[in-house]
């Protein structure tokens, strides 16, 4: 691994993950100074995960993710809304929108990158 923290290469992740969503058309993920702690937590855990398993495909990294939304109390919903735990993307990797499939594929890449500079 590099010489980079795993906090730091998350941060750098959820940015990246921001810009996707601000460049189609969500604006409501917050700056990662800004983001709620479950939120932080969420992007942590997906970089040990992809860090622990480095040739997991991307469907594993989100069904990591689901696992643990999953333990966390979140459901399904057809809006994502933090207070009820509810999330749209609380379905199969395959049944995900394009755009949803494709920041998943930008974390993993932002990963395996900064991982092994």
């Amino acid at each position: 691994m590099s010489g980079l923290t795993t906090e730091t290469i998350a941060q750098v992740c959820h940015e990246a993950n921001r810009a996707w969503c601000a460049a189609n058309g969500d604006h409501s993920q917050p700056l990662w100074e800004r983001a709620p702690d479950w939120q932080r937590d969420s992007a942590i855990e997906g970089v040990r995960f992809l860090i622990a398993n480095p040739s997991a495909p991307v469907s594993a990294t989100h069904e990591s993710w689901m696992d643990q939304k999953r333990r966390d109390g979140w459901v399904y919903g057809e809006t994502k809304d933090p207070e009820a735990k509810t999330h749209p993307c609380m379905v199969p990797f395959e049944e995900l929108p394009e755009h949803q499939q494709a920041k998943d594929r930008l974390f993993q890449a932002v990963v395996r990158a900064l991982a092994n500079a």
